[in-house]
């Protein structure tokens, strides 16, 4: 039994419901933190509220209860009576720190984004996402029209994945390979550390035209620019030709079946029979045991109106596209391979 169970248990039931009931106490706080800026404020060393108030342009008492807050959470420490340094979990929050957590942080907390969980009980009574019956479009199609927020999306996917990607590059052997197309691949953070990890494939990187513009800085700054094509497109129009092997990283989880069927047979059309599909996504798993991908499934259903997916519904799936899986590789992530081929 782990340590938090322990804890857990200690606690009555309904104080539990309580605390849960409560989190987004600390997300929206940690959310001001970032939409203020407050760690770049604090980049140069302690400061207390005082200091910090004019040049930010805030009330100064309320200033120090954000502050104060944010010791008690871990983000800052304070050092003497009422001065404040960022701990390296602040450290963490600054703009330019590695993980884009920020990003990701005013991403979770952006009003638009936040406004489709104000909707999740329609969600659930109609199956039709909370994004859209608030922002009145679907997620992709926002994300297109706004292209600070397809920004702040595409960064907010590394933070997510970063840790992510050095585990799936390591848990394949993707060298057997002359070319690999990642299909949805965003700005490349993916195809980069797999092209990093094996010297000898080159690459795709394919994604609709607004999100791919920052593509090439990234993998310049990886030093793969020169063996990647990429391609503007519509996955759901056309896919790349003459690929080894394709790679849907968080892709399908982000559609229903129909329109991942879609996609699936797109990608079964220009696959040859020694061709391989590498879907990336967290399989979820049977039992009442927790499960990361069981909270983002919430997320899907009330953002984008996908649906995160067990092995054997990831079977069926394949198998109506005429696709068969070969088997699903573990890696040293909460995300898993699935491997797949022409059925």
């Amino acid at each position: 039994m782990s340590d938090q169970q322990t804890i857990a248990e200690k606690i009555p039931p309904h104080a539990q419901l309580i605390q849960m009931s409560q989190a987004f106490v600390i997300s929206r706080t940690v959310y001001a933190a970032a939409k203020l800026g407050l760690a770049e404020h604090l980049a140069s060393g302690p400061k207390n509220a005082s200091e910090l108030a004019d040049a930010m342009k805030l009330h100064t008492p309320s200033l120090y209860r954000l502050m104060r807050t944010l010791a008690s959470l871990g983000i800052l420490t304070e050092i003497g009576e009422r001065r404040f340094a960022l701990t390296r979990l602040g450290e963490a929050l600054k703009i330019e720190a590695p993980g884009s957590a920020r990003s990701a942080v005013l991403y979770a907390g952006s009003p638009w984004a936040q406004s489709g969980w104000d909707h999740l009980v329609y969600s659930i009574e109609t199956g039709k996402t909370g994004f859209e019956k608030a922002n009145g479009m679907p997620l992709y199609d926002y994300l297109a029209e706004h292209p600070e927020a397809a920004s702040l999306f595409s960064e907010m996917m590394v933070g997510n994945h970063g840790q992510e990607t050095a585990a799936i590059a390591a848990a394949y052997d993707f060298s057997a390979f002359v070319t690999i197309a990642d299909v949805g691949g965003g700005t490349g953070n993916l195809l980069a550390a797999i092209l990093n990890e094996h010297s000898g494939p080159c690459g795709i990187l394919f994604d609709r035209p607004h999100v791919v513009t920052g593509a090439s800085a990234l993998l310049a700054e990886r030093g793969v620019i020169g063996r990647v094509t990429i391609q503007g497109g519509d996955f759901f129009k056309s896919l790349p030709a003459g690929a080894d092997a394709y790679i849907l990283s968080h892709i399908i989880h982000g559609w229903n079946d129909d329109q991942s069927l879609v996609i699936l047979r797109r990608l079964r059309d220009v696959m040859k029979r020694a061709v391989r599909l590498l879907i990336v996504e967290m399989v979820l798993t049977s039992g009442d045991g927790p499960h990361p991908g069981k909270l983002r499934d919430m997320v899907m259903l009330s953002q984008s109106g996908g649906q995160e997916r067990t092995a054997t519904e990831y079977e069926a799936l394949l198998r109506n596209a005429g696709l068969r899986l070969c088997r699903v590789i573990e890696t040293a992530s909460n995300s898993s391979i699935l491997e797949a081929a022409v059925a």
